[in-house]
């Protein structure tokens, strides 16, 4: 026990430390009080900065399903002066990187670079965001690169299922579509669409800077002022609370595949702030988010061989939450695994976890935590999620002294207020 103790602390003691090499402070600029992620490492000569933009991620499409995932990848294809082809040669010429991406809830433009290039990083990335490639041409080679994969998909059958399990379970939400749209929607986008999207998405009301490398906070700040003040103040766009409840549902799409693909999900009520969050991070890796171990990888594998994997976990999102999981079997095994799932997440409801469960989960959570912050990357993309999320950047450390300290009564009483996740929808494609 005295030698557990003691590992616990030294994790500890590696986890506070990373932890506070990310500060948090805000520029004033345009009156907009703009907040900097940020962390200072010297060795190596390098810098990494992401804009993100907040509640502009495709959230935003509405009834234009892939417009943010179409808009995202115009910001790959250049300036309008140079096109794509000469914009990359440059960058490449200078070993800069220079990229645009889309989750749900964000925007993200990515530079990194060494140190001596940083002033060229900054000035192609403000060249960018003055003259974005707005071209049709531009536009119908990116929609007929979208298309050409999205027909693919159609036999991605994990994609299939995947798709139309949020189709049904986030009805009426701006989940319920594809993050790159469908063949019909992406027809529908035109290049004002685009515009208008980027316009008013890049702006300083919309902006939280994560930042990181070869630089003094000071020096960074003074770096990267005038980049700021080329932006406009824009107007912000408004968190989304995505509000949905599950219900016991089923969808099945018949398809010619050697085998069923089974995905599954339904509400979870927590909020990213919550303080007892830390009890659902380890309930879901009892449940299913641990592999080899895990009440489903067991009971659906191990003991009655029906799937290769089987996979749950409770997803926790500022802006949404939920419990979802999928497996794989055989066609003539679909109905029997669909059934086992729910015998088995109605059995941990009503039951709980054991005590031999809980210690094996604490002993994993709590030493493998360290090894997420180990990279420069990691402990910005953590501190970032924090702050995002309203968190303080100890929480992590907090968390883990809760998790350790956690009770078995205290969990499984927690578990068990939590009925609503037997309010599975299931989404199946099997032949």
């Amino acid at each position: 026990m005295f030698k557990i103790k003691n590992n616990f602390l030294i994790i500890l003691a590696i986890l506070q430390g990373s932890l506070m090499g990310a500060t948090i402070k805000h520029i004033d600029v345009k009156g907009i009080q703009v907040p900097i992620i940020f962390e200072e490492q010297k060795s190596l000569p390098i810098l990494n900065l992401q804009l993100v933009f907040q509640n502009s991620g495709y959230i935003q499409d509405k009834d234009k399903s892939g417009l943010v995932s179409l808009s995202s990848k115009l910001l790959n294809e250049g300036t309008k002066e140079l096109g794509a082809t000469a914009f990359a040669q440059e960058l490449e010429e200078n070993a800069i990187s220079l990229t645009t991406s889309n989750g749900f809830e964000t925007f993200v433009i990515e530079l990194s670079n060494l140190k001596e290039q940083s002033n060229k990083g900054l000035s192609l990335l403000t060249d960018l965001l003055k003259s974005p490639n707005f071209s049709q041409d531009t536009l119908d080679k990116l929609k007929t690169i979208q298309n050409g994969s999205l027909k693919r998909k159609e036999n991605d059958f994990d994609y299939v299922a995947q798709n139309q399990l949020k189709s049904v379970l986030f009805a009426g939400t701006a989940l319920e579509n594809p993050s790159s749209g469908t063949i019909e929607t992406t027809s529908k986008i035109q290049l004002k669409d685009i515009e208008n999207f980027i316009t008013n998405t890049i702006s300083l009301s919309n902006l939280i800077i994560v930042a990181g490398g070869d630089f003094e906070e000071e020096e960074f700040e003074k770096f990267i002022k005038p980049f700021l003040e080329t932006l406009k103040v824009g107007q912000k766009n408004e968190f989304q609370k995505i509000n949905f409840i599950s219900k016991n549902d089923e969808k099945t799409l018949i398809k010619d595949t050697e085998q069923a693909y089974i995905y599954f999900g339904s509400s979870f009520n927590a909020d990213s702030k919550d303080e007892e969050n830390y009890k659902a991070k380890v309930a879901s890796f009892i449940l299913g988010g641990s592999g080899f171990g895990s009440r489903l990888m067991e009971e659906i594998r191990v003991k009655r061989g029906l799937a290769y994997s089987a996979y749950g976990s409770i997803s926790i999102n500022k802006s949404h939450t939920y419990f979802n999981g999928y497996l794989q079997t055989k066609n003539e095994s679909a109905n029997e695994a669909k059934d086992l799932v729910k015998q088995l997440v109605a059995q941990f409801v009503k039951d709980g976890v054991t005590q031999e469960e809980l210690t094996a989960a604490k002993n994993f959570l709590t030493g493998s935590e360290p090894l997420r912050s180990e990279t420069l990357s990691q402990r910005l993309n953590s501190a970032f999620t924090l702050y995002y999320r309203g968190l303080e950047q100890d929480y992590s450390k907090k968390e883990l002294e809760k998790i350790q300290n956690l009770k078995l009564e205290d969990l499984n009483s927690y578990i068990k207020s939590h009925n609503e996740i037997n309010n599975l929808t299931f989404s199946i494609v099997r032949k």
